[in-house]
C-alpha cells in the first residue's frame, strides 16, 4: 500500500467531484480479511426486511439516475439499520460525493465504530474533518493513521503539511502538527513537518529550531539544510551566510546546498563570491551533466551568457538526458546575445517535451525577423499541438507576431475567426480587445473586455485594459478610475496597473496622485511606455529637464519603442 497520507490527499480531491460511479464500489468489493472479521464481531446485521430491501433498491436506482440526494438518504438509513461496515462505507462514499456532510459524518462515525482498525475509514474521517476545518476531530484519526504502518511514517510526515494546506488558520495547523510530532521526537521528518508548519504560520524562530532538531538527528540531510538556509535568510542574512558556509565546509559535496548558496549570493549581488562557489561546484563535479546544466542556468541568471553557453554545451556533451530543455536554454542565450542563427539552430533541435511549443514560437519570431512574417506564420501553422492549450498558444503567438509587424487588421481577423469557434475563450477576447483598440474598433474592445470580466471577474488585466482605454481617450474618466481601482485591488503590485492609475489621475488633473503612482510604477519596472507617461507628467508639471532625462535614459535601453519616440517627438520637437 502507498503512503497512507498520500492516499488521504487523493481522497480529498475526490470530495470536490460531483458525480458518483453508477455501479460497483471498489472499496467495498475489495474488503480485506481483517475488515470482514471486524464486521463479524460487530452488531449483527438486521434481517432482510421489506424496508431494508426498499431502501437498497431506491438507493441504487437513484445512483443510476444521478439523484444523489435520494441515494444519500437511502444509504444513510441502510447503514443505520443494518450496522454493516460495508454499507456504512458505501453511504460515506455517496454522501461525500454529494457534499452532504451531515450524513457523511454520521456514516463515517458508524464505519469507524464498526471497523476501528480500517485505514479507509480513518482516511475518510480525515477527509471530512480537514475539509470542514475541524482539526481537533481529525487529530485522533491522523494519529491512528500515523502509527498504523510504522515503515511509512517518515513519508507521512513529509506529506502532512500538504494534506492540511487547505486549512486557513496556519497557527491551528501548526498546533496540530506539533501535537502529532510530539510522540515521534526521534524522527527527523517529524521535526521537518513542524518547521514547515511554523514557516507557514510565520513563526520563523520556531521553524529554525525545529529544522535544527531535524539536522541534529540527520546531519547530512541536504533538503533540511536548504530549508534551514531559507529560514535563516528571512531572519538575518548574516546567520544564513554563516550557516551555508559551515554546512558546506562539513559537507563539501552537497551540490544542491551549494546551488542554494549561490542563489542567495546572487540575490545579495555578491557576484564575486558566487563565481568562487561556481568554481568549487565545477571542481567537485567535473563530469556531472546535471551540475553543468545548473551552472549554465545560474550563469544565465548572472547575465554571464558566454559562460552559460559553455556549460549548456557541456551538459549536452556529458549526456544530459533532457536534451530538449538544454537546447531551449541554449537558444534563449543565443537569442539574448543576438546570435539569431545559432538560436534558431538550437530551437530546431527541440523536438518534444514541455519546451517544444515555446521553442517553435521563438523560432517563428526569429524566422519573421530574417525572412518576413509569411514563412513564420506558415511555421506556426504546421507545428503539432498535443492539446487545446498548446494550440491556443500557437494561435495567440501568431496574432502577436502580426501585431509586432504592424499587421493589426490581419491579427484582428485571425482572432475573430477563432472566437467564432470559441466565443468565450478568455485569452482570445483579451488579445482581440487590444488589437481592436489599435485599429479603432472601440465598440469591440469594450464588448470583449466586458465579456471577459463577466467570465473572469478576478481578471485584473481586463479591468485595467478597459479603464486605461477610456483614460487614454479622455472618456468617462470617473468610470475609468473605478475600473483601474478594481484592477489595483486585485493586483496591487503590478507596475502596469500602477501606471494606468497614475495616467487616469493625470487625465483627471490630479497631478500629485498621478506623479506618486507613475514614480512607483517606473521604480518597479522601468518600461519605455511607463517612462513615456512619467516624462509627460514631469514635463507638464514644469520639470522639463527631469522629463528629458527619463525619456533619454529609457530610449538608450529601448531605442525603437514607438510610444516613447512619439511622446518625445511631441514635446521635444518644438524646442529644436
Amino acid at each position: 500500500m502507498n503512503v497512507i497520507l498520500i492516499s488521504v490527499m487523493l481522497l480529498l480531491s475526490v470530495v470536490g467531484c460531483t458525480q458518483m460511479p453508477k455501479t460497483g464500489n471498489s472499496a467495498t468489493t475489495n474488503s480485506s480479511p481483517s475488515s470482514v472479521a471486524v464486521s463479524d464481531q460487530a452488531t449483527a446485521p438486521s434481517e432482510l426486511t421489506a424496508e431494508i430491501l426498499f431502501d437498497f433498491l431506491v438507493g441504487e436506482v437513484a445512483l443510476q439516475r444521478d439523484h444523489l440526494d435520494v441515494a444519500v438518504e437511502s444509504y444513510t438509513r441502510l447503514a443505520r439499520h443494518t450496522r454493516d461496515p460495508r454499507i456504512a462505507e458505501r453511504a460515506t462514499d455517496i454522501a461525500l460525493h454529494a457534499r452532504r456532510f451531515v450524513e457523511a459524518r454520521e456514516s463515517i462515525n458508524l464505519w469507524v465504530e464498526l471497523e476501528p482498525d480500517s485505514i479507509h475509514a480513518r482516511q475518510a474521517a480525515v477527509v471530512l474533518y480537514v475539509g470542514a476545518g475541524q482539526l481537533d476531530r481529525a487529530r485522533p484519526h491522523l494519529e491512528k493513521l500515523l502509527v498504523s504502518e510504522p515503515e511509512s511514517i517518515d513519508k507521512a510526515f513529509m506529506q502532512i503539511n500538504k494534506l492540511l494546506s487547505r486549512h486557513g488558520d496556519k497557527n491551528e495547523t501548526l498546533k496540530l502538527i506539533r501535537q502529532l510530532a510530539s510522540a515521534h521526537n526521534k524522527l527527523p521528518e517529524a521535526h521537518f513537518a513542524v518547521s514547515q508548519a511554523a514557516w507557514a504560520a510565520n513563526q520563523l524562530e520556531l521553524a529554525s529550531d525545529a529544522m535544527k532538531q531535524a539536522l541534529r538527528l540527520r546531519p547530512n540531510w541536504e533538503l533540511a539544510a536548504i530549508h534551514q538556509g531559507r529560514i535563516l535568510q528571512r531572519i538575518a542574512n548574516a546567520e544564513a551566510f554563516a550557516f551555508y558556509e559551515q554546512y558546506l565546509k562539513q559537507f563539501p559535496k552537497a551540490n544542491d546546498m551549494r546551488i542554494a548558496y549561490i542563489r542567495m549570493l546572487m540575490e545579495d549581488k555578491d557576484y564575486s563570491q558566487s563565481r568562487q562557489q561556481f568554481q568549487k561546484l565545477e571542481k567537485e563535479n567535473p563530469a556531472n551533466p546535471d551540475i553543468a546544466l545548473a551552472i549554465g542556468l545560474l550563469s544565465a541568471e548572472l547575465n554571464d551568457f558566454d559562460r552559460a553557453e559553455k556549460y549548456f554545451k557541456q551538459a549536452l556533451q556529458l549526456g544530459f538526458e533532457d536534451t530538449n530543455s538544454v537546447n531551449f536554454n541554449l537558444g534563449r542565450v543565443n537569442e539574448i546575445t543576438q546570435r539569431d542563427s545559432a538560436a534558431m539552430d538550437s530551437y530546431r533541435r527541440v523536438t518534444g517535451g514541455e519546451r517544444y511549443i515555446p521553442a517553435q514560437i521563438r523560432y517563428a519570431f526569429l524566422l519573421a525577423k530574417r525572412d518576413g512574417i509569411a514563412p513564420a506564420r506558415q511555421h506556426l501553422q504546421t507545428v503539432r499541438a498535443s492539446d487545446e492549450q498548446q494550440y491556443m498558444q500557437l494561435v495567440l503567438s501568431e496574432a502577436q507576431l502580426l501585431r509586432e509587424n504592424h499587421a493589426d487588421h490581419e491579427a484582428y481577423d485571425l482572432l475573430s475567426r477563432h472566437l467564432q469557434k470559441n466565443p468565450d475563450q478568455a485569452d482570445l477576447l483579451y488579445d482581440r480587445a487590444l488589437v481592436a483598440d489599435k485599429i479603432g474598433k472601440l465598440d469591440v474592445l469594450e464588448r470583449d473586455l466586458r465579456r471577459l470580466i463577466e467570465l473572469k471577474p478576478e481578471s485584473a488585466h481586463a479591468y485595467n485594459a478597459l479603464g486605461y482605454s477610456l483614460a487614454e481617450r479622455g472618456q468617462r474618466l470617473p468610470e475609468a478610475l473605478e475600473l483601474i481601482q478594481k484592477a489595483i485591488a486585485l493586483s496591487p503590485d503590478d507596475p502596469y496597473i500602477m501606471d494606468s492609475l497614475g495616467w487616469v489621475y493625470y487625465r483627471m488633473g490630479n497631478l500629485k496622485k498621478a506623479l506618486n503612482y507613475l514614480n512607483l510604477a517606473f521604480a518597479a519596472r522601468p518600461d519605455p511606455e511607463i517612462a513615456a507617461h512619467l516624462g509627460e507628467l514631469l514635463w507638464m508639471n514644469g520639470e522639463k529637464d527631469n522629463a528629458e532625462k527619463v525619456w533619454r535614459s529609457a530610449l538608450e535601453a529601448y531605442p525603437g519603442n514607438e510610444v516613447l519616440l512619439d511622446t518625445m517627438q511631441r514635446f521635444l520637437q518644438p524646442r529644436r
